[in-house]
């Protein structure tokens, strides 16, 4: 593989990671599950806590673990949904190294401004 065509896999991968949280259903989920810990939440507390139904759930659910911003594990009857912390980071190690060009200070000053 050419370091062009692995450039251009790991900008897919950013751009469908960042894509999957531009929307405020899936940006709220995200969120409520990163405030849940490696443990997550089970679909019907974060449907009910987002006041979202089920059904609109399940599709913003898909959308972030396709992304694989999330796992899901099914205990009994129930979907629990955490977020992946190790795919999170890849996406932002991905998003430095490429608007960065790999200088972490470059977004170091950015986070440190927030």
């Amino acid at each position: 593989m050419t370091s062009v065509d692995k450039y251009t896999i790991e900008l897919e991968k950013t751009l469908k990671g960042f894509s999957a949280l531009a929307q405020d259903t899936r940006l709220r989920t995200f969120c409520l599950l990163m405030k849940a810990g490696p443990d997550g939440l089970p679909a019907g507390k974060i449907a009910n806590t987002l006041d979202v139904t089920p059904n609109k759930l399940t599709a913003h659910l898909n959308v972030l673990t396709d992304a694989d911003l999330l796992n899901v594990e099914r205990q009994g009857r129930n979907m629990i949904y955490s977020v992946n912390r190790d795919e999170i980071a890849t996406l932002m190690r991905r998003f430095t190294e490429n608007c960065c060009e790999g200088a972490p200070e470059c977004a170091g000053e950015l986070v440190s401004e927030a």
